[in-house]
């Protein structure tokens, strides 16, 4: 179905190729997951499948590509014949709606409209997309990566790309995309999955890929796969194949309506940190959050958590100031406006390509770090595994690299409250401890430290204390 053979790709304004003699032979209705460390070329294994390389991504390609038995020369056949799930489904959507997002590629081969409402009906059904209605900015990213992955296959292709489809996505939404997937399997589809968490795919995967260096260094096959130890897996640079069990961590203190049970823990005596006082936020009247109460304390790692849709991403923009809210934020006790905020706050966003502002690593390192903090940069660079990137322009990194780029603009930053929303994705094991590192570093100089996570792997090394969200009722008693 997929054939690469002696694949080399090197973008545009870069010498060192990305793939290098890369060769894959995906079958008719396989299920291939590609693994490896961050910037070992996955997901540009998967734009070379799709045709976005060399299509739309810029650069020189050699070898062999062909999908469904043709050359990648016709972007428009390769997409009748492939559906892909990016890593930040916000990049792919072409509509502002969930309804004309599933239609669009229907609407694009000229299928009649009565076909196209009978599919996009159904496909809303099978995948429980009903509550999910209106414009797709208003949705959360866990929201969004679930209307990606219903688009990618409303009209039907054989293939299925997925790039790090879990990235944004709670433990309910892991299960309900594993339950899609498999139905996909059964039914023939060809897929192809490029992705960190694994524990979701042991039972999902006819053969597991390793890339290194842009090429294959390891070939497993499900049952041998199945009996990898843990050691073998981190040689690898590989995440552990169990799901992760969240260990006990203390409730910070909070409640209110978007209050899970938990947080019921006293604020410490002295208040230091951010105290939030009838916090809420709507939008179109429909209630996203309502806090009553919560306290994020300096010096500490505070996890908010919740399922999809429970507001915690309007959360860190109402830290940031970047959101219009009812109620107050103070810092230490003292009132902050929306406009102190953002001077001192610090943001990783879940997709930081849109925080991404210069022409190399070091210049946007130099562009957010205070004089005191810039003396730091290249012990913060050695550490986050980016120092060999300096002169890179910062779009030419990988999607991992790019993550743990932000995270380090925010260490040096010197901001007193620093948010990381959804920092792991794209991250492999070993570079969240390093992630991990960088933020107790952050939280040690007194810095108030939010963790917005469903990475249970990142929130078992990070997490001091735990701000659980639910999603808030309306009047007639609907989320």
């Amino acid at each position: 179905m997929i054939r690469l053979k002696d694949v080399r790709w090197v973008y545009q304004g870069t010498e060192t190729p990305v793939l290098d003699g890369l060769d894959l032979h995906v079958r008719r209705g396989e299920t291939v997951v590609v693994c490896g460390p961050s910037g070992s070329g996955k997901s540009s294994a998967l734009r070379v499948m799709n045709g976005l390389i060399p299509h739309f991504h810029e650069g020189t390609l050699d070898g062999e590509v062909r999908v469904d038995g043709e050359a990648i020369t016709d972007l428009a056949q390769i997409g009748r014949v492939t559906g892909t799930v990016l890593q930040h489904p916000r990049r792919q959507f072409f509509t502002d709606a969930v309804d004309t997002e599933l239609a669009f590629a229907l609407e694009n081969a000229g299928t009649e409209p009565q076909r196209i409402r009978d599919r996009v009906g159904e496909v809303t059904a099978d995948l429980g997309l009903a509550r999910l209605t209106g414009r797709l900015q208003r949705l959360s990213g866990g929201q969004q990566q679930r209307v990606a992955c219903a688009a990618a296959i409303t009209h039907g292709p054989p293939v299925l790309l997925l790039d790090e489809p879990t990235s944004n996505l709670s433990a309910e939404g892991i299960a309900d995309l594993t339950a899609t997937l498999r139905h996909l399997r059964e039914r023939g589809a060809t897929l192809v999955i490029a992705e960190h968490r694994l524990h979701y795919l042991r039972e999902l995967a006819d053969r597991i890929v390793v890339l290194h260096d842009g090429r294959v260094a390891r070939e497993w096959a499900r049952a041998e796969f199945a009996g990898l130890t843990d050691a073998m897996l981190r040689a690898e640079g590989l995440r552990s194949l169990d799901a992760p069990e969240r260990t006990g961590v203390a409730p910070a203190f909070g409640h209110g309506p978007s209050i899970g049970p938990k947080g019921t823990r006293p604020p410490e005596a002295d208040g230091a940190g951010v105290l939030l006082q009838g916090i809420r936020c709507a939008f179109r009247g429909r209630p996203v959050i309502d806090i009553a109460e919560a306290h994020l304390p300096a010096g500490a790692i505070t996890a908010v958590t919740g399922p999809n849709g429970a507001g915690k991403t309007t959360l860190a923009r109402i830290l940031a100031g970047l959101q219009r809210h009812g109620g107050q934020v103070l810092l230490d006790g003292s009132p902050l406006s929306r406009s102190r905020r953002q001077r001192e706050s610090a943001i990783v966003m879940q997709d930081v390509q849109r925080q991404l502002f210069t022409d190399s690593v070091d210049a946007e390192l130099r562009l957010g770090a205070t004089p005191e903090h810039a003396d730091q940069a290249a012990r913060v660079l050695a550490d986050l595994d980016l120092d060999a990137f300096g002169d890179r322009h910062p779009l030419s990194l990988s999607g991992g690299q790019q993550q743990r780029l932000v995270v380090a603009t925010a260490r040096l930053s010197g901001r007193r409250v620093v948010i990381f929303d959804e920092p792991s994705s794209g991250v492999d094991r070993r570079h969240l401890q390093s992630m991990t590192r960088t933020m107790r570093d952050v939280a040690g100089a007194g810095a108030v430290v939010v963790l917005i996570s469903h990475d249970a792997d990142l929130l078992d090394l990070a997490a001091d204390l735990e701000l659980r969200l639910r999603p808030v009722r309306n009047s007639q008693g609907q989320r």
